[in-house]
C-alpha cells in the first residue's frame, strides 16, 4: 500500500462516517465470509458473559452497518475453553475496512511508541506488570504496532489483552469517532511526569474555550481548539511535531552557544559520542521519530502547524508565538547542558562512579530509572520532567507551567547539582 503524499488528508466525510460507510463496501456487504459466525451466536454468551461489552458493539456504526463479531475477531473461538482463538483486532484487522486511517497511522509516531518503549536501554529491567502487562508504560506505548515477534512474545508472558492500537483511541466496542475526537480521549496517556500535555491544555485558554463549548457556555460554532485540531488536522492520523518528542535536532542551531548545549544533550542522550560523532543510538532515535534530524523533516511539520494555526490566528501571530517556543527549548537548553556536565566531570575526575553499562563518560538520559546516585536522580528529573514542561507548556500556550513547573524548577535543579557536586568533591 503506498504512503500518501504528504499533506494528503481524507475528507471530513471520510473521517466521521468511515464505520458505515467503509463497513457497508468492505465488510457487511456480500463479500462477507460465507462461514462467519452469526453475531447471534456470539451475543447469545456474551450477553450474559460481557454485557458491558455487548451493549457498546449494538450501539456503534458496526452493528448499524452490520460489521459482525467475526469480522473483526474471527470464528475460531466458539467456547468457553477455546478463547485463545479469538483474533486480535490490530491495525492490519482494521485496515480492512479503514485504510486511509490505518495507513495515515502507520506512518506517524503513535505507531511507533511499542519500539520505542523497548529501544529504552533499561526497559527489560522494570516490573513485566509495567511493560507487557501494561500497567506501567506498556499501558499507553500499547498503541504501537507490535511486530510478529511481539505479538508470540507477549502472549508466551501471558499477555492476552491490550495488544492492539486503534482502540487505544477508539475505545472498544464502541470504536465511536465522536469520542476520539474529544481531548479527553488523549487525557489517558498525555499527562504525568514527562508529557502533561492534558494538564497545559485543559488550563490553556484553548483548552478552557471548549470546556464552555462542552458545557454549553459558549456555542457550538465558537472557535475552540481541542489537541485533534492542531495534531489531527482534518483527521489525519499521522500525529507529529516540528521538534519530536525531545526536542533536539539536527542540523544544529546557528547561535553557537545554544549548537554546544544541543551537542551537550545529544551526547547525554548517547545519540553524539565525546566527540561529537553520531552513535548507533541514533539510528534508534531515528527509527522512533522522537527528534527531527533535518531541517527539510522539521520544516515541513513546522509548516504544518502554521496551517493550522492560521486558520484562528495572523500569519504573524503564529510565527512569533511558535518562536517563542523555539526560545524556551533554547533557555532550558542552557540549563540542563551545564547539569550535564557537572556530572560528566564527576565521572571524568572519579568523584562519581559511572555505572558500567554507561558507554561514554556522559550520564545517559535514556536510562532515567536506575540511576544511583540522588545527584543523578535529580539530573533525569531535570530532563524527564522539568525541561519537558518548559518547552510544552510555551507550546500549548500555558504561561504557569512553562515558568514554575518548567523553568524554574531546572533552575532549582541545577543549583541542586552544584551544591551536590561540591559536596562530592569536598568527601573526595
Amino acid at each position: 500500500m503506498a504512503l500518501l503524499p504528504h499533506g494528503g488528508r481524507c475528507s471530513v466525510a471520510a473521517w466521521c462516517l468511515p464505520f458505515v460507510l467503509l463497513g457497508l463496501v468492505a465488510c457487511g456487504g456480500p463479500d462477507a465470509p460465507p462461514d462467519a459466525a452469526d453475531a447471534s451466536s456470539c451475543i447469545g454468551c456474551h450477553r450474559e458473559a460481557t454485557p458491558g461489552v455487548v451493549t457498546d458493539w449494538e450501539l456503534s456504526r458496526h452493528s448499524a452497518a452490520g460489521v459482525e463479531c467475526s469480522l473483526c475477531h474471527g470464528d475460531g473461538h466458539n467456547a468457553a475453553d477455546d478463547v485463545a482463538l479469538v483474533r486480535m483486532a490490530t491495525v492490519e484487522v482494521c485496515a480492512d475496512c479503514h485504510p486511509i486511517q490505518a495507513e495515515q497511522f502507520t506512518g506517524g509516531k503513535h505507531a511507533l511508541a511499542w519500539a520505542s518503549m523497548n529501544a529504552m536501554p533499561t526497559t527489560h529491567w522494570l516490573p513485566m506488570a509495567l511493560t507487557e502487562g501494561m500497567k506501567g508504560c506498556g499501558g499507553c506505548h500499547r498503541v504501537g504496532i507490535k511486530t510478529e515477534d511481539d505479538l508470540r512474545q507477549l502472549r508466551a508472558d501471558g499477555a492476552t489483552f491490550g495488544l492492539a492500537s486503534c482502540d487505544a483511541c477508539h475505545t472498544r466496542h464502541l470504536f465511536s469517532v465522536a469520542e476520539a475526537r474529544e481531548p479527553q480521549a488523549c487525557r489517558t496517556c498525555h499527562m504525568g511526569i514527562d508529557h502533561p500535555q492534558w494538564e497545559m491544555y485543559s488550563s490553556s485558554k484553548h483548552g478552557v474555550r471548549h470546556l464552555l463549548k462542552q458545557n454549553g457556555t459558549l456555542p457550538d460554532e465558537a472557535a475552540a481548539p481541542t489537541c485533534q485540531t492542531c495534531h489531527m488536522p482534518q483527521g489525519d492520523h499521522e500525529v507529529r511535531t516540528a521538534w519530536g518528542f525531545l526536542a533536539v535536532r539536527l542540523p544544529l542551531p546557528e547561535d553557537p552557544a545554544w549548537a554546544a548545549d544541543q551537542t551537550t544533550i545529544l551526547q547525554a542522550l548517547g545519540v553524539l559520542d565525546p566527540d561529537g560523532n553520531p552513535t548507533p543510538r541514533l539510528e534508534v532515535v531515528q527509527q522512533a521519530d522522537v527528534a527531527r534530524l533535518t531541517q527539510e523533516d522539521w520544516q515541513r511539520e513546522r509548516d504544518r502547524m502554521i496551517v493550522v494555526c492560521e486558520e484562528c490566528h495572523s500569519g504573524n501571530f503564529v510565527r512569533a508565538e511558535l518562536e517563542k517556543g523555539d526560545d524556551m527549548i533554547r533557555e532550558a537548553d542552557r540549563l540542563l547542558a551545564e547539569a550535564i556536565r557537572i556530572v560528566a566531570g564527576l565521572y571524568a575526575d572519579g568523584v562519581l562512579r559511572k555505572p558500567e553499562h554507561y558507554a561514554y563518560d556522559y550520564p545517559d538520559l535514556l536510562a532515567f530509572h536506575d540511576a544511583p546516585s540522588v545527584i543523578e536522580q535529580r539530573l533525569f528529573r531535570m530532563h524527564l520532567e522539568h525541561r519537558m514542561r518548559t518547552f510544552q507548556g510555551a507550546f500549548h500556550n500555558n504561561p504557569d507551567y512553562s515558568l514554575w513547573y518548567g523553568w524554574s524548577e531546572m533552575v532549582q535543579d541545577l543549583t541542586e547539582i552544584r551544591t551536590l557536586a561540591e559536596e562530592l568533591r569536598a568527601r573526595r
